[in-house]
């Protein structure tokens, strides 16, 4: 009876040998057995991921809020024993993950500031994560994206959940960001030199001394400020202050339109004692702005011994931008059009920090450089006339007939741009030639035939269409083409000759030209 139970144990080990690939890794050496086979393999069919999922569900978790490094493209998609094989024995590592190398931003959290230096288990701990589940074993599991997570929360929910509203990932303390304006109480005037502990006082809370946040939804100025007149004017500051000082009162609880003066704009902020110098009673002149302001232009819009009033131009939201408009413009002499209708109004109008709007020049010369020095000739740019060539839309829109020159555009000169002739790069410095620019062929091409013609020689063999040698005729040529020569290859005569410098040419003109010159005797 014991033979035969021993060589049955024989049979079934031997069989198990035969299925099974290997030995299992520590974590799943529970389900060694051939009874356990269907835990992980369906018949017929292997591997599933849904029982991996089924046995891992903090993974399984996070795949289904689509969050973590599972759900990344780089493991989406995937079968689970791609990355974590088994049956490679007891001590093969089935995770095979090295901290040091894996790249955080797959996890859906990226490193950054301070977060890119600290090591690993400073976050991953035990007590950060908030899944019960999870506190128990060793993982990397767990944590959520929240500061407060990791960070106390030292001013006690006062500033909200949302740290990155004010800090950084680099200081908590320096580079403080915070925009005050989307608050319920926007920073005015003087209010944004104030400290913030000046009105968000310190308190101390357990082994931290923090700031308190959260105000009243309604601010009043009393709730910071003393009330020095003691409620006698009720408790609305701003109907005589402003946010600027408190020295500077705006209306003295008073209606200034009543005074067929309304203050708008500017002038609202103005402090009264800035126009009211003596007792406010006294009668302040304001039917022009110069009776307030000095005359900023220097008398350039005087007219019949009278300034002329500045409302036509600039209005009390404050002296610039400028009310005179393009169409302004272009009842003056001077009629902007092309690009001058895109220019700020400064470039032609503000020299050396003063303002200028009186001219009697208007001439392109006047406000351009002429680069062209003495190069064009006064036939073409008398009076420095640059409209004979330039148009206002562009400086390389031009209208300039190259026929009313010695030379004529034909061919591909036609296509060319005008600066590949006549702009030069001398001393590294571009300059534009125009007269004092040859016409030559070798003025501007390279002599690849090694000084065999002259440039007034180019045309017997070539046009403005094409380099090739489109109109030679060796009919014209001292040595006709006759006979048995006419089916000669032209490399035959012309025989490829080498400078000094190791580059080559053919020799077109050969001086010899005898018949014992080519042939034997």
């Amino acid at each position: 009876m014991r033979k035969l139970i021993l060589i049955n144990f024989l049979i079934v080990k031997f069989l198990f040998a035969q299925i099974s690939p290997g030995e299992l890794s520590k974590e799943h050496s529970k389900f060694d057995g051939l009874q356990n086979c269907t835990k992980c393999h369906t018949l017929g069919e292997g591997l599933s991921n849904q029982k991996c999922l089924d046995c891992h569900k903090e993974i399984k978790l996070r795949i289904e809020k689509k969050s973590g490094y599972h759900s990344s493209a780089e493991v989406k998609g995937k079968n689970c024993w791609s990355c974590h094989s088994d049956h490679n024995g007891r001590e093969f590592r089935i995770i095979n993950f090295n901290p040091e190398k894996f790249d955080h931003n797959k996890t859906g959290y990226s490193l950054t500031g301070k977060h890119k230096t600290i090591k690993c288990s400073d976050c991953h701990q035990t007590k950060f994560i908030k899944e019960t589940s999870l506190k128990k074993e060793k993982t990397y599991l767990g944590l959520d994206k929240n500061c407060s997570s990791c960070h106390e929360d030292v001013h006690q929910k006062s500033a909200g959940s949302n740290c990155s509203s004010c800090h950084n990932t680099n200081s908590f303390t320096s580079s403080i960001q915070f925009d005050h304006n989307k608050t319920d109480f926007p920073l005015l005037g003087s209010h944004k030199n104030v400290q913030c502990v000046d009105c968000h006082k310190k308190t101390e809370s357990g082994k931290f001394t923090t700031l308190r946040f959260v105000a009243n939804k309604n601010p009043q100025c009393v709730d910071c400020h003393i009330d020095v007149h003691k409620n006698k004017f009720g408790q609305n500051c701003l109907n005589c202050h402003n946010f600027n000082s408190f020295r500077t009162t705006s209306r003295q609880k008073f209606d200034h339109s009543k005074t067929g003066f309304e203050l708008v704009g500017k002038h609202e902020f103005v402090d009264c004692k800035k126009c009211h110098t003596g007792k406010f009673t006294a009668p302040v002149k304001h039917e022009k702005c110069i009776d307030c302001h000095s005359d900023y232009h220097k008398g350039e819009f005087t007219k019949n011994n009278l300034v002329r009033d500045w409302k036509d131009c600039h209005t009390e939201e404050g002296f610039s931008p400028s009310k005179f408009t393009i169409e302004n413009h272009q009842k003056t002499k001077f009629t902007l059009n092309g690009a001058h209708l895109a220019i700020q109004c400064s470039s032609c109008h503000q020299k050396q920090n003063e303002w200028k709007f009186r001219f009697t020049k208007f001439e392109c010369i006047d406000c351009h450089t002429n680069v062209h020095n003495q190069e064009i000739s006064f036939r073409f740019m008398g009076q420095n006339k640059c409209e004979n060539c330039h148009k206002t839309t562009s400086w390389f829109d031009l209208n300039f007939d190259h026929n009313q020159t010695n030379f004529s555009l034909e061919g591909r000169h036609f296509l060319i741009k005008c600066g590949d002739c006549h702009i030069k790069t001398i001393q590294n410095k571009k300059v534009h030639l125009f007269k004092s620019l040859k016409s030559g062929c070798l003025d501007c091409h390279n002599d690849i035939h090694n000084k065999q013609y002259l440039s007034e020689e180019c045309r017997t063999c070539h046009n403005f269409d094409r380099w090739v040698p489109a109109i030679f005729d060796h009919n014209n040529a001292e040595f006709k083409l006759t006979g048995a020569h006419e089916k000669v290859q032209c490399v035959k005569c012309h025989t490829t000759e080498r400078r000094d410098d190791g580059t080559t040419f053919i020799l077109y003109k050969i001086r010899k030209t005898k018949c014992s010159d080519c042939h034997l005797s």
